[in-house]
Order: C-alpha cells, then structure tokens, then sequence
C-alpha cells in the first residue's frame, strides 16, 4: 500500500477506495482506523469525530446497529491529495427493518498516504428485503459483484 500516496492517479485513487470500501467491509473499527492519521477529522453526517480513538468508538457505535452491514464506493474525482466517492451500503436494524443508506464522500490525505479528513453526507431509505441488491457473505465484496454503477444506484 506503500505505492498509495499522493499524488493520486486514477489507478492509484481507484485503489484506494477499493482498499476503503474492503476495511469498512471488514466491520472491524480498529483496523479501519489505523488508514486515518492519529488526529484525523471526520464529520459523518452530524456528528464531529477527531482521532483515532473517536473513530473507533464511532465505528464501534455504528456496526452495533446497522447489522448485516455490506457497503460498495466509487471514485467520483480526485486531484492531488484529495478523493471523492460516492457509495451505497445495505443493513437492518434489530427490529429487522432494511435500509439502503446512500452518500458522498470528501477525503483529504498526507503525504504518507493517510487519510486526515473526512466528510460524509448521508442519506438514509427505507427498503423492503425483497429490494436488497447485496447479497455475498458478510466481509470483502466479491471481484465479480457489480458495483454502484452496474446495480443502477
């Protein structure tokens, strides 16, 4: 991953959000945090996150309730130090009830590659079970699972 550093190219950026969307898929609030510098800056939808510690609590908070979590980014843009991704992930509630949350993310990275800035807006819908599109086992998207583009979102 050492190669993953700014500048980006589209390669190199591509990369790097396939490497995101593979640790949140993870669900393991201690290994996604170790990609943010220690005093990384977040703000997911509204709420303020700085370092790693608030990541992992966030994090932790976050997989408690959005069971059966499974989420796919992709690249929107990016320049130099900065990616832009738009992403899709399904979960329940403990109530059973599924969700397709939908958003956009801002990211800002230094020079080693980690990431310091993060901005995620967020929107949230109600779907049917009948209506989710992500079925493989919990973990790693599968290569050949499509992806936002392919699935229509």
């Amino acid at each position: 991953m050492s190669n993953l550093v700014p500048p980006f190219t589209l390669e190199t950026a591509t990369q790097k959000v396939r490497l995101a969307e593979d640790g949140w898929n993870s669900r393991d609030p201690e290994r996604v945090s170790l990609v943010y510098t220690p005093d990384s800056r977040w703000r997911n939808r509204a709420e303020f996150v700085t370092g790693r510690a608030e990541i992992v609590a966030f994090l932790s908070r976050k997989w408690a309730k959005e069971l059966d979590y499974r989420l796919i980014k992709e690249i929107w843009a990016f320049t130099d130090n900065r990616i832009a991704v738009r992403f899709a992930y399904e979960w329940r509630d403990d109530s059973g009830n599924w969700f397709r949350s939908y958003g956009n993310e801002n990211w800002e990275f230094d020079a080693a590659g980690l990431m310091q800035r993060r901005f995620a807006s967020i929107n949230d819908l109600p779907i049917r079970e009948s209506e989710r599109k992500y079925h493989w086992p919990l973990g790693r998207r599968p290569d050949g699972h499509p992806g936002l583009t392919e699935l229509g979102l």
